[in-house]
């Protein structure tokens, strides 16, 4: 054929192009910042805001393999390894401080999904924070959260990285009630020592013109620092809060055909607060148990606290 070299240059071509489409990494995920419009999930109404002054207890998950390597909701790539969360409401992505109120490890991470949407989780963090934050094995844990800023746009997470090494750590915020106090910090599997952890894996930063100049955009460190935190906490579930006493009172009679809840006055900034709960629960599998019950009655909006 008269064409015969023209057509088998091209498929060596072809073959070439293929071939460093194979060999050539996937271009990172950079993602972009977003609050989202509100959306449902099993029947439970969810309202993106932004909140500066989110300080949250709850029952903490975590979340690995099945979800490695996929898109998150604001369009970076998910990374086990690295250190991250999803959160139901908050920005995208956000900087949280989460403090495990059962053994006090303390850490920045960054908040670049949605979920959890199991009812009585309040946060899911990646595997390797639930290594650092202490609960891998036992699947859940009693946390704070606190908002602690915007995260940087198209910034990498801290990865888990082999160099552990000590550091001052940084400033933390007291868990409710207690002071900052840091101690020695027992090292994840394969470390040794009993210095602060700090992952430091070195990672660009990667920001966006605009963003990186807001003051209240701030990084994640990798740094896990112990505070002190109360002992004997105790789970209840909230199904609702009131400035009126009477609207409390009338929801508590309301639930009296699957338990007897209580009703409890507290300040919040300076005006009366009636909350009707559940509880206390020694165990989150107990107040799990009850939530279902409540969120069976209808009452969608309850959630699991730690005081």
């Amino acid at each position: 054929m008269k064409n015969a070299p023209l057509m088998r240059t091209a498929v060596v071509l072809l073959t070439i192009l293929s071939a460093a489409s194979c060999t050539t990494e996937p271009t990172p995920q950079l993602g972009r910042y977003k609050v989202g419009s509100p959306y449902q999930i099993g029947g439970v109404w969810y309202y993106p805001k932004e909140d500066a002054f989110y300080d949250e207890t709850g029952v903490a998950s975590w979340y690995g393999s099945d979800f490695h390597g996929k898109s998150t909701a604001n369009g970076e790539r998910y990374d086990m390894n690295t250190l991250t969360a999803a959160h139901r409401t908050l920005p995208l992505p956000s900087v949280v401080r989460v403090t495990n109120l059962d053994n006090g490890r303390s850490l920045r991470l960054r908040v670049n999904d949605r979920g959890p949407y199991a009812h009585g989780r309040i946060i899911d963090v990646s595997s390797r924070a639930s290594e650092l934050l202490g609960f891998q094995n036992r699947g859940t844990a009693r946390v704070r959260v606190q908002y602690e800023g915007r995260g940087v746009v198209g910034a990498m997470a801290p990865a888990d990285d082999d160099d552990i090494s000590s550091v001052k750590p940084g400033d933390v915020r007291a868990a409710p009630r207690s002071q900052v106090a840091s101690t020695p910090l027992a090292p994840p599997h394969g470390a040794s020592g009993s210095s602060p952890i700090v992952i430091d894996a070195g990672l660009p930063i990667i920001s966006q013109p605009g963003i990186a100049a807001d003051a209240n955009v701030v990084e994640t460190d990798g740094v896990v620092t112990t505070v002190s935190v109360p002992t004997n906490t105790q789970l209840w579930i909230q199904v609702g809060a009131f400035v009126t006493r009477g609207n409390a009172d009338r929801l508590s009679q309301n639930l009296a055909s699957i338990g007897r809840s209580q009703v409890s006055r507290i300040l919040q900034n300076g005006r009366p607060l009636h909350r009707v709960r559940f509880g206390p629960f020694g165990t989150v599998e107990e107040a799990d148990m009850m939530l279902d019950k409540v969120i069976g009655s209808g009452q969608n909006g309850a959630q699991i606290i730690v005081e």
